[in-house]
């Protein structure tokens, strides 16, 4: 009966341990087990990614279309047949060192592999705001950093069919609530959204970046009239309550895929 107290108290013990490691690498690092299956998941996301840039690169080279209306239909045919999970892009920020994978859709199953696009947004190539979001703490915690992004830091965005890059221009604190931060602006941006602060889905960090560099790109960036949002605010505070990410407010011709 002794041995066998000594024995339970010894798992107990050791049980604790493990606890009280996962607690502090959780704190200052991340959480350990999600970082393990993010990682395999980025190696999966790299190996589909490599293949679609191949079939890509054979449809630019087979097509007269690669000029920037070519990259906007390529843009359309990507969005349109790719499903939540699948790899669209690759995204570096090479002010924090990330290189990751980008998926489609904001679900909570995508977001587990990597960040994730936000429906009703564009990709680079059309026009119009690119909404990513991802994880601070978990999963990877790909935009744990996010925070530390500076005007000016540049964000590349990687897509099969051509590479863009972006100049961060703000960080804004705000309330899950306020989905408008997706909505269509008088540019082509990009917006990366993250729950703030790390460890706390009370508030959102937003980063706000401008299109400065894209495939033969012209010497200014050519200039967007905003576009009405067609879902109301109160529908995308009631999708917030279930997600911790914003929810886009599509313009009508994002939702009907217009480039």
């Amino acid at each position: 009966m002794s041995r066998a107290r000594h024995l339970l108290g010894a798992l107990l013990a050791a049980a604790g341990l493990v606890a009280v490691i996962d607690a502090a690498l959780t704190a200052v690092w991340q959480e350990p087990v999600g970082a393990l299956r993010a990682s395999a998941a980025q190696d999966e996301l790299d190996e589909r990614y490599a293949a679609m840039q191949v079939r890509f690169v054979d449809a630019r080279l087979a097509s007269t279309h690669t000029s920037m209306v070519g990259r906007a239909r390529m843009a359309r045919r990507l969005d349109a047949t790719t499903q939540p999970g699948d790899p669209i892009g690759r995204l570096r920020i090479r002010r924090n060192g990330l290189s990751e994978v980008w998926v489609q859709s904001t679900a909570a199953a995508a977001l587990r592999k990597a960040p994730g696009h936000y429906a009703g947004t564009a990709l680079p190539g059309r026009r119009g705001t690119v909404g990513i979001a991802g994880h601070r703490s978990t999963h990877g915690a790909p935009f744990r950093k996010l925070d530390r992004l500076d005007p000016g830091d540049r964000i590349q965005v990687s897509m099969p069919y051509g590479a863009y890059e972006y100049a961060v221009e703000r960080t804004r604190i705000v309330s899950p609530e306020q989905a408008e931060v997706l909505r269509t602006a008088r540019s082509d941006r990009l917006v990366l959204t993250a729950c703030h602060p790390v460890w706390s889905a009370k508030q959102r960090i937003v980063v706000i970046a401008r299109l400065v560099r894209w495939p033969n790109a012209l010497r200014t960036a050519p200039q967007l009239t905003a576009a009405p949002a067609t879902r109301t605010l109160v529908q995308a505070r009631a999708a917030l309550e279930s997600a911790p990410v914003l929810t886009a407010a599509p313009s009508a011709a994002g939702q009907q895929r217009a480039s």
